[in-house]
């Protein structure tokens, strides 16, 4: 059995954490942020906005390894907001269930999974047990707006 933090416990450990969700980012493209579809919300790609600048780049190349950690938990904030948006608030996440991590970086840089951990480490950080979870972490040549990366998620969400 998967247990998550009450539901006062999920703000005050935002706040523990230091975290201050955004507002959520509108899509880029043609597609909807998140998708609540047979008790999963599927959570499009988010890009990473530190103090409201996207983090470009490409690690090997000009983003060291600390900053595409940062990165990558910057997106895992992005999508803490995309779903207290969706879903009215985050007390319905019941589990993370998947990160999917893309790092944008040149032929020779093989640690996308450290770049990961950035997003993955702040989902335990804010729902314990329940935010351990599947991943994949690949890198790729290029990223939608030159962004350093990009994370997804899938999250079990409680029903109303």
């Amino acid at each position: 059995m998967t247990t998550t933090a009450a539901p006062a416990a999920l703000d005050a450990r935002l706040a523990e954490l230091g975290l201050v969700l955004p507002e959520p980012a509108a899509p880029v493209a043609a597609y909807v942020p998140v998708v609540v579809a047979g008790g999963l919300a599927h959570v499009s790609g988010q890009l990473p906005f530190i103090d409201g600048k996207l983090v470009t780049g490409r690690l090997g190349e000009d983003v060291e390894l600390e900053a595409g950690v940062e990165a990558a938990q910057a997106c895992a904030v992005m999508i803490l907001a995309q779903l207290k948006a969706a879903l009215g608030s985050l007390d319905r996440v019941e589990r993370v269930v998947k990160l999917g991590a893309f790092v944008n970086s040149t032929g020779s840089f093989t640690d996308q999974p450290k770049v990961a951990n950035g997003a993955s480490e702040l989902m335990v950080a804010v729902f314990g047990e329940a935010g351990k979870h599947a991943r994949s972490a690949v890198g790729v040549p290029v990223l939608p707006l030159g962004a350093a990366v990009e994370v997804d998620a899938i999250v079990a969400v409680r029903p109303v």
